[in-house]
């Protein structure tokens, strides 16, 4: 029987954290704008929710050094691999596609495949995965630092090359958007920003980077905890690492700006430096140590957070198609009538968010009471 990996509650409560923040981004109460801070940068820029995706591909990678710690022969990993992959991939687009139906008039009738939207975040996810797998299955640490470089730099250039002459980085002329029209097409793809997809394909190189390096800040913090390691002076390797790569992206950023929507090299260092930081911040304050109220909160998200991702998008978008007043769904009606009643603007919408957040969390603490993990 195969030991049961170690477990590292700064790793669950960095899932968690990211989780967390994910809901409160995605899911903003109706009636007002959200504070800026909690909302993605229109193009190029930064703010702190664009943190949130690649924090989750950086847990992603963590995962891996555990999850892999056992090598089971070249076939099965590959077939475990493809099948977690696909599965992930296809609750992505199921997501989208739901509730499957839409009302024409007085009748129901079935939503076409045709305008379904193909990629997404839980399908960047499945991609990024399946090629990381592979990568640290077969390359040392110091191969898959070049390989990470290998992709930084080659999106970059692929972006250079067949972008528009004229701007290579613009929303419909980059090199990733002329890749989605000509493999998905205009009606597979995002409808809220002008023909852009934020999760395209090409995008799936550069945030592979955010998974293998979780993977590698894993395994070095499962080295750090060995009984012979100096874990103190190992973690603030790690932060000086981050920060240092949060310099290289900004030093980077005047040629190859930072932004999120097209996960530009720059934009993965930073939230890898970030991500090392944090993670190394964690770990310092955690480790050994019982997990502390703030600790288990975030730590019942980061168990299962797949499930209570999928959770969060499918339930708002259930009490979307219930009407509580004519016209207005149930979610919007809670925003408006409750949360902005009490607290007109921002912090109205972000109390929302945070209450549905905790109707979440509810699920979360329900299957962690119940010692339930599900595993894709």
């Amino acid at each position: 029987m195969e030991k049961p990996a170690a477990r590292f509650l700064s790793l669950d409560v960095f899932r968690g954290v990211a989780v967390c923040l994910m809901i409160v981004v995605n899911t903003p109460g109706p009636g007002a704008h959200p504070y800026p801070w909690l909302v993605h940068a229109k193009w190029f820029g930064f703010t702190a929710a664009d943190a949130v995706f690649p924090s989750f591909l950086f847990a992603v990678g963590c995962s891996m050094a555990f999850a892999f710690s056992q090598r089971p022969p070249a076939g099965a990993f590959a077939l475990k691999v493809l099948r977690r992959a696909a599965l992930i991939f296809l609750l992505g687009f199921l997501m989208y596609w739901y509730p499957f139906v839409h009302r024409v008039g007085g009748a129901w009738t079935l939503s076409p495949f045709a305008d379904t939207r193909m990629m997404g975040v839980l399908q960047r996810i499945a991609l990024c995965y399946a090629v990381a797998a592979f990568a640290v299955r077969y390359l040392s640490p110091r191969w898959l630092v070049g390989l990470s470089v290998l992709l930084l730099l080659g999106s970059w250039a692929l972006m250079l090359a067949f972008g528009d002459p004229a701007d290579p980085f613009s929303k419909l002329g980059n090199a990733g958007t002329r890749l989605d029209l000509l493999v998905l097409g205009p009606s597979h793809l995002y409808r809220r920003d002008g023909g852009f997809d934020p999760e395209g394909l090409l995008g799936t190189l550069p945030a592979t980077v955010n998974v293998i390096a979780g993977y590698l800040a894993a395994r070095y913090l499962r080295d750090a905890a060995a009984p012979n390691s100096d874990g103190r002076r190992a973690l603030a390797r790690m932060a000086l690492a981050g920060i240092l790569l949060a310099a290289v992206a900004l030093a980077w950023s005047p040629l190859f700006p930072i932004g999120k929507k097209l996960w530009t090299g720059s934009f993965v260092l930073l939230t890898v430096g970030m991500d090392l930081v944090l993670l190394a911040a964690l770990a310092a304050t955690l480790e050994g140590r019982a997990p502390n109220p703030a600790a288990r909160f975030f730590q019942v998200f980061g168990l299962n957070p797949l499930v209570i991702y999928l959770f969060s998008e499918l339930f708002v978008t259930t009490l979307q198609r219930i009407d509580a007043a004519p016209g207005v769904g149930v979610y919007d009606w809670v925003g408006v009538n409750l949360f902005q009643a009490a607290a007109p603007g921002p912090a109205g919408s972000l109390l929302c968010a945070i209450a549905y957040m905790m109707v979440c969390w509810l699920l979360g603490y329900v299957l962690d009471r119940r010692r339930i993990v599900i595993r894709l």
